[in-house]
């Protein structure tokens, strides 16, 4: 079969499409004929070696996948050969073929096309569990929340979510284009952050009373003005770190304000960490994307993919991913989505 293969750890520009061999599968596997596959920014830290988690050399990277299942385990009961699936894996999703535990296996609904089914996987399931489950930012009707990136792929999922909950949302954003992009996604405010200091804007909007909160994937100072725009006992989440900076939190500033800074790695609720909790986690993912197929049928969610480029254009796609030139997610697509689309 075809795919990207890692041989050593490299930049991402080194990397070709290649004749690899299919993955093994496990008795708690299913076979996906690869459809769609999502491009993101932590696939470039991946093959360079640099992400939290290192897959064993050689490998594909990519960690989702929307395709057909071709193959069940032995150990499967739920997920079965010809269904349409969405799913999770570590690596491996940029190739032809691709293995997925049972337990990170979504049956998609007919109605949402493979290369839009990938941003349910990561980019809608974060934003989910971010804003709605208790121990997180668990957003009501009534409050106020800030949505940093609000023209990217978890942005767009936190803004039409934080609508869902009855929230009043304010997005940030870097151009006037971008902009559009918010407010067309249901963003009450949008803020341009390259012509307007946001913590300011944030203020005038809710009449100096601040946010109650916060989800920034963006980091660095965009975090440290964020906590300046938190109400008493507001919460703000940390998702990613696309500025560049990791940084480091001021507690005088969550002492005064009484406020909650909250984490998540959903890969930890996937089964990746030291102790493998896929079994035990599944049934909460299970019911966490069955509620965000809901809202997609009902008409609530519009996953927005705004590119998408054949397996042999893998670079191209990378490359719109690293120049943060996308708003919504780019997509490598394969087999018959490759062809619906005339890729």
């Amino acid at each position: 079969m075809q795919g990207v293969w890692v041989e050593k750890l490299t930049a991402f520009e080194n990397l070709v499409v290649a004749d690899c061999p299919k993955p093994e599968m496990l008795s708690k596997q299913v076979r996906v004929a690869v459809q769609a596959a999502g491009v993101s920014f932590a696939q470039s830290l991946v093959v360079k070696g640099q992400y939290q988690r290192k897959p064993p050399l050689p490998f594909s990277p990519g960690s989702e996948i929307a395709g057909i299942v071709i193959e069940a385990g032995a150990e499967t009961s739920r997920i079965k050969v010809g269904d349409r699936v969405c799913a999770i894996v570590e690596w491996g999703g940029l190739a032809e073929e691709a293995v997925a535990y049972e337990a990170n296996t979504f049956v998609l609904p007919d109605s949402l096309e493979f290369h839009r089914g990938i941003c349910f996987t990561n980019s809608y399931s974060t934003s989910c569990a971010a804003l709605t489950w208790p121990h997180l930012l668990n957003v009501k009707g009534g409050e106020t929340l800030l949505v940093h990136g609000g023209a990217g792929g978890v942005g767009i999922a936190a803004i039409e979510i934080g609508k869902i909950l009855g929230a009043t949302v304010i997005a940030t954003v870097g151009s006037d284009e971008k902009m559009a992009v918010a407010k067309a996604h249901g963003a009450d405010h949008v803020i341009n952050y390259r012509e307007t200091p946001f913590r300011g804007a944030v203020l005038e909007i809710t009449n100096g009373d601040g946010v109650n909160a916060v989800y920034d994937p963006v980091g660095g100072d965009v975090f440290k003005q964020s906590l300046r725009c938190l109400a008493p006992e507001g919460r703000i989440m940390p998702v990613g770190f696309a500025g560049g900076e990791i940084q480091q939190i001021p507690a005088n500033i969550l002492l005064v304000k009484n406020a909650t800074v909250c984490g998540l790695n959903m890969g930890y609720y996937f089964g990746w960490s030291n102790k493998d909790t896929r079994g035990q986690f599944s049934p909460l993912m299970q019911k966490l994307l069955a509620k965000q197929f809901a809202w997609f049928e009902a008409g609530l969610l519009n996953p927005r993919v705004t590119q998408t480029f054949a397996l042999d254009d893998f670079q191209e796609a990378m490359a719109v991913v690293l120049g943060r030139l996308s708003q919504g997610r780019v997509a490598v697509v394969m087999g018959d989505e490759a062809r619906r689309l005339g890729k």
